[in-house]
């Protein structure tokens, strides 16, 4: 029994020793890494993850509103809708997909942060391919945001003809001609839209933010 004992005792020294061997073996080699590659990893994938996040949830939000909102045109299009909104939800829903896009791109920090942890110094990606990452991650968030701006332009438009056409003063509403009035659902169609601008704003501030700290490294 008493040797058993020590036997256990001593496996569970081993245990221990090897536990810390391995966890000296990561510290040294994170501290093998430059102390600006290490801020550099640490940016990319904390701006990565915030990034992805954010606009993923305010990609579905605008995806929901948008798509009762295409059926609905298509719906009423056979009843003199207002051509503006047809166009300014095609442009709408393009801002959306470089939403997507956008996020996707994102999600490609977090792998070129967890590249440059690599051991392989191989797998590393160089400053030019970090750089030319960050630059198409600003080319896709600024379309984004102009396909967007010129898709609100549009919905702002139809929605104030229907507010000029609609009848003024104390009017008798026509439940024939129901096209011709602002409903409270134009509103959310104009909230997502905006909730896409804020997601290709959130990316693009991203994305300068790691530029300017891959500059400065």
């Amino acid at each position: 029994m008493i040797h058993s004992s020590i036997e256990c005792e001593g496996l569970r020294f081993k245990v221990v020793d090897v536990g810390l061997k391995s966890r000296n073996m990561n510290s040294d080699f994170e501290y093998t890494l430059p102390p600006a590659v290490r801020r550099i990893v640490s940016s990319f994938r904390l701006a990565g993850w915030i990034s992805f996040w954010v606009q993923v949830v305010l990609a579905i939000v605008s995806s929901l509103v948008l798509m009762f909102a295409l059926v609905s045109v298509t719906a009423r299009s056979g009843a003199g809708g207002n051509p503006g909104a047809g166009v300014g939800l095609t442009l709408a829903a393009a801002g959306l997909l470089a939403v997507y896009v956008s996020a996707y791109w994102a999600f490609r920090y977090t792998l070129i942060s967890r590249r440059l942890r690599s051991r392989d110094a191989s797998r590393r990606p160089s400053p030019k391919d970090a750089l030319q990452a960050l630059r198409i991650g600003i080319i896709i968030s600024m379309a984004g945001m102009l396909i967007t701006l010129f898709g609100g332009q549009a919905l702002i438009g139809s929605l104030l003809a229907k507010a000029l056409a609609q009848p003024q003063g104390g009017t008798v509403f026509v439940p024939g001609n129901i096209n011709q009035y602002v409903e409270a659902f134009d509103i959310f169609v104009v909230q997502a839209n905006i909730n896409t601008l804020l997601a290709h704003f959130v990316s693009l501030a991203a994305s300068l933010w790691l530029l300017r700290t891959v500059n400065r490294a």
